[in-house]
């Protein structure tokens, strides 16, 4: 694999190359899954005591009562306390802010930043200030729910974890995001679609190492969902009638209107949020703005404060007339909208989850309107969710196996499928960033949504190689080899003795060195007898890594002890070529049918 005279580094090299590019020992992964399963139980706890810090601080808040449970807004009793609570948690938030700045928002955003630029480094605060400031938010009635938050904390702890244990930041991002797949199990004992999630917007990958402890830090959490919170989500799901085949076709205006709501949800947001950073303040006082905004929607539609999953079950159970579904579908966009732009602390999945799923059962009460159609109003909020929610986020497919988990029903495959990638592809014609990459988009950095086989790790040496071999006999002089540098020869040869064995390597820069030659020397004085070279079988990453750890541009490609090509970096990118012309669009047959047919 490694060829390289100097026995001494020729063992270094080695197992440097074997460390950066062997799959993963069985030991290590053990070990992952060994942790894995510490942050699982780590995440299935943080969001027990999250769910309760919320719900004792709301019932304390708003009804002045000591309980564990989260509380109905239902029939709040409006009063300017409403606004007066909720401005006292925007500026403890705001207090918390100052110490650590990353619990600002969602959090999401944040935890990719971490992982596409900071090798996956979480500060340990924010372990303890994410989920305390969003306990403060939502339990002042912040309409936001507990997801988003205990995804940011299991992904915290993941990273800590990763920064305390001595792993790779390859290592170190998986135990992000068994962190942040803990978090969504275990709230929502969806461990499949936590996974999914993780995968889709942590990740960016998918490997054995990867799934190995994600799987087992998403079953460890949902276990510890099905002990704390019992074996059905957080809000109640009815069993509804998914019409097969022949009503198929009536989910398509609903994925093209679910398209159009994620669009209004994030380019609303994204205003929002643009117009607090143009205000003439500091930005300590927007999220105390914010509740003064929430809280006046919240003070005539009191269903829009605070988690909501009562108000998800009574939109899924249809006990909410159209007109209220009207109304809160406008009222709680409007509410979180200000909430969410404002800078404090609070998720996106609940929210999303709530307006769709009153869109969706508003378009279900339209349609049975219609003469001759059959539907269930439940039925379209369930997939309008899982669209709206996946086309706000890029997150398709974690929106539909999540929706399928909830609802554990496979005849609610179909519809969820076509209304999902409806929505998708509206949004992603109408919107170049989602909810997730909007803020980083502004930071400078791109996010990669999509992932593909590397051409470079499925392409061999001997595919790019240059077969034919300029050498230079090794008793040739230094002043001969001057002149084929100048000449615009290569910027390398490879020196090679009277039998044709490459015995070293010789580089335009070599002539540059101080050293004890003269023009008449022999080059194989001059040539560097450390030779690092790949075999034909090899693919060109195994070239690129080895070109970039030994600083060279040439490495010769060796069959046993024979010369067999040479690979330079203009040959790597031959591969990268061959894959741009995998995408361009071919004639077809049928032009070249009409010039046969004229024959």
């Amino acid at each position: 694999m490694l060829v390289v005279v100097d026995s001494r580094v020729g063992r270094h090299l080695a197992l440097r190359y074997v460390f950066i590019v062997a799959a993963t020992p069985p030991r290590r992964l053990f070990l992952l899954a060994g942790l894995a399963a510490v942050i699982g139980a780590a995440g299935g706890a943080a969001a027990y005591v999250l769910v309760h810090l919320i719900a004792l601080l709301t019932n304390l808040a708003f009804f002045h009562r000591v309980r564990w449970t989260l509380p109905s807004f239902t029939h709040l009793h409006r009063s300017p306390m409403i606004l007066v609570v909720a401005v006292t948690g925007a500026l403890l938030v705001s207090l918390l802010a100052q110490w650590a700045p990353i619990i600002r928002g969602h959090g999401i955003p944040e935890a990719m930043e971490a992982v596409l630029t900071k090798q996956s480094r979480i500060a340990p605060r924010t372990a303890v200030a994410k989920p305390l400031s969003a306990a403060i938010a939502i339990g002042s009635g912040g309409p936001f729910g507990a997801e988003g938050p205990i995804i940011v904390t299991g992904g915290a702890i993941g990273s800590l974890l990763g920064q305390v244990v001595p792993v790779s930041p390859s290592e170190r991002k998986i135990l992000l995001a068994c962190g942040a797949a803990a978090g969504m199990a275990a709230t929502f004992g969806a461990p499949l679609a936590s996974v999914v999630l993780a995968i889709e917007l942590l990740l960016f990958e998918f490997s054995t190492r990867a799934f190995v402890p994600l799987a087992v830090a998403a079953s460890v959490a949902a276990g510890m969902h099905s002990a704390f919170f019992g074996s059905g989500p957080l809000f109640a799901v009815p069993h509804h009638d998914f019409a097969g085949l022949g009503q198929l076709p009536l989910y398509l205006p609903l994925g093209l209107a679910c398209g159009l709501l994620a669009v209004v949800i994030n380019k609303g947001l994204f205003l929002v949020e643009d117009g607090f950073r143009r205000l003439p303040i500091g930005q300590f006082w927007w999220p105390a703005l914010g509740a003064i905004g929430f809280a006046s929607v919240g003070m005539a539609v009191p269903r829009v404060l605070s988690v909501g999953y009562d108000q998800i079950s009574e939109v899924l159970t249809g006990r909410l007339a159209a007109s209220t579904l009207a109304v809160l579908v406008v009222a709680k966009l409007v509410a979180w909208w200000l909430a969410l732009g404002s800078g404090t602390s609070g998720g996106t999945l609940a929210p999303i989850l709530l307006i769709s799923g009153s869109f969706g059962a508003l378009m279900g009460r339209l349609a049975e309107q219609v003469p001759g159609v059959h539907v269930s109003p439940g039925a379209f909020a369930l997939v309008a969710m899982a669209a709206t929610f996946g086309a706000s986020t890029r997150a398709a497919f974690a929106s539909i196996v999540f929706l399928f988990e909830l609802t554990r029903d496979y005849n609610a495959i179909l519809p969820l499928m076509l209304t999902a990638v409806i929505a998708d592809l509206v949004a992603s014609v109408l919107m170049r960033d989602s909810i997730m990459t909007e803020k980083l988009s502004r930071r400078g950095l791109r996010v990669p949504s999509d992932y593909h086989a590397d051409v470079l790790r499925t392409t061999t040496v001997a595919a790019v190689m240059t077969a034919d071999v300029e050498t230079v006999g090794q008793d040739v002089s230094v002043g001969e080899l001057a002149r084929r540098f100048q000449g615009g020869g290569h910027g390398a040869y490879p020196v090679v003795d009277q039998s044709g064995r490459c015995v070293g390597m010789i580089a335009r820069g070599d002539l540059l060195r101080d050293g004890a030659w003269t023009d008449e020397s022999p080059v194989e004085n001059v040539a560097s007898p450390d030779i690092v070279s790949v075999a034909p079988t090899d693919t060109v990453s195994d070239a690129l890594e080895r070109m970039l750890e030994e600083h060279i541009e040439h490495l010769p490609v060796m069959d046993g002890d024979r010369l067999v090509g040479i690979c330079t970096r203009t040959d790597i990118m031959r591969a990268r070529r061959v894959q741009w012309a995998h995408e361009q669009p071919e004639p077809g047959w049928r032009p070249r049918g009409r010039k046969l047919r004229q024959e």
